[in-house]
């Protein structure tokens, strides 16, 4: 198989920890050239810095950018351009707060959706040029098994993670002659931060210690574990390669099982 990303330029989103900088490591390991992106410049310092280099000229970056503020991310993605187009995106972000959709206020899916669906546009407008003129680009958005299944007491996320789901179905269809390629990563329970936090959650909401939700979440999942970041991150790095090249527009979950859902 094609795996080699050497002479291609990835910018990952939300890489200071978790999925994305789980993706940002593998996409070294493989030759790319890195640009991390998210809110901490000192953290983004260190992921750079522990980046792997197979080529000793390769010289990873960063991007310091709040994927909610669109005027502030448009900014920081045209300078990431400006030295270098950029062949792969791996749009990331952090999920919306857990609660019911029925008492999310409006404002609550506005700024999800800013977050979520105007980041991706924005980010992919600012790279779509160099990936055309490469004849090679790679979309990969980390989004949620609730593309497939709704989760309950996540109504701001089910919304918005299906729209990003929907936009990158879309542009499937008609990036595809360029040689560009947008698939979506569905993660399911992973050790990460934001699971941690649903889990703090839930525990408060039902009286019930964190240990219990965790043990009765695992449960849920036929492989009878949570995911790790690193297992996730393979099946998107996998997706930037020119081995993918054949793959497009589809919603890979990655959960051990957990969805049912045959589509």
């Amino acid at each position: 198989m094609q795996l080699d990303l050497d002479q291609r330029h990835a910018l990952v989103c939300g890489a200071s920890r978790g999925i994305g900088r789980a993706v940002a490591n593998e996409l070294a390991r493989l030759g790319a050239t890195v640009t991390v992106l998210a809110r901490s410049r000192e953290v983004l310092e260190q992921v750079v810095a522990e980046l792997a280099t197979p080529n000793p000229a390769t010289r990873h970056g960063l991007c310091v950018a709040d994927m909610r503020d669109t005027a502030a991310l448009a900014r920081a993605v045209r300078e990431c351009v400006a030295g270098r187009r950029v062949e792969i995106l791996v749009h990331n972000s952090g999920g919306p707060p857990a609660g019911r959709a029925s008492e999310a206020q409006p404002e609550d899916f506005a700024a999800a959706f800013a977050q979520h669906v105007i980041s991706g546009q924005v980010l992919l407008q600012h790279v779509l040029a160099g990936m055309r003129e490469a004849g090679y680009g790679r979309l990969v958005n980390i989004i949620s098994t609730s593309v497939k299944e709704p989760i309950a007491n996540l109504g701001v996320s089910n919304t918005v993670r299906a729209a990003v789901a929907a936009w990158a179905k879309t542009l499937s269809g008609e990036l595809a002659g360029d040689g560009i390629t947008v698939n979506n990563v569905l993660p399911g329970f992973t050790e990460t931060d934001r699971l941690s936090s649903l889990i703090a959650e839930r525990a408060r909401a039902q009286s019930r210690s964190e240990t219990e939700i965790a043990q009765a979440m695992r449960a849920q999942v036929p492989a009878g574990r949570f995911g790790k970041p690193d297992e996730i991150a393979a099946v998107a790095t996998f997706l930037c390669t020119p081995a993918a090249a054949y793959v497009n527009g589809v919603s890979i979950a990655v959960d051990g099982g957990r969805t049912r859902s045959l589509s």
